[in-house]
């Protein structure tokens, strides 16, 4: 039995999705057509940063992933933390990094597998260009900590779907065919991920 625990911000809590599911309700969904079935924890909380997360990800972890079994990790955030402010971001990129960091190496000990889905693009071009400054942050970090990275800014910054949604609704969260595109971008590597 696999236990995942998805940690996130808005994205992984699906707003904007009129069903409900996000991405990660329609992953489990195409794993368990693929014959897998896993027990996933939706543990996105809107608006929350990577400071956010580094915060709580570890204790709501470990409540739900009992010794002796296949527990693994997505981490999925940065969208909020490109969020413009008086005098910068929140946090700044450098934190973002770091916090993302200290995540990774928190997984290590006990030796849950882990896997970052990066910051999606947004509405607005310039926090847009910011996204792409932490995305390429992200990967680093993954590369560095010999994570799997799964790059939906650059698979979705180009994607018309994804815009309209985007432009239609909040800014920032696409809708059913919207939620479907970055379902697609993201299962790929995570199946391989989850299988190999």
């Amino acid at each position: 039995m696999i236990r995942m625990c998805f940690v996130r911000d808005s994205f992984v809590a699906g707003v904007g999705d009129p069903a409900h599911l996000g991405w990660v309700g329609r992953l489990a969904v195409r794993a368990e057509t693929r014959g897998l079935v896993l027990t996933d924890y939706n543990l996105g909380i809107r608006l929350n940063t990577s400071t956010d997360m580094r915060a709580r990800w570890q204790q709501e972890v470990e409540l739900r992933f009992p010794d002796g079994l296949d527990n693994r990790l997505v981490l999925s955030f940065g969208v909020d933390d490109t969020t413009a402010r008086p005098g910068g971001t929140r946090p700044e990129p450098e934190m973002s990094r770091a916090n993302l960091d200290a995540i990774l190496t928190g997984t290590e000990q006990p030796g849950w597998p882990a896997l970052v889905v990066g910051p999606a693009p947004v509405a607005d071009q310039d926090q847009n260009e910011r996204i792409r400054g932490l995305n390429d942050r992200f990967a680093a970090a993954c590369t560095q900590h010999a994570v799997a990275y799964v790059d939906t800014f650059t698979e979705l910054i180009e994607e018309p779907v994804w815009a309209a949604e985007v432009n239609a609704g909040d800014g920032s969260h696409p809708s059913t065919a919207g939620y479907e595109r970055l379902t697609e971008v993201i299962f790929a590597p995570w199946w391989s991920w989850l299988t190999h």
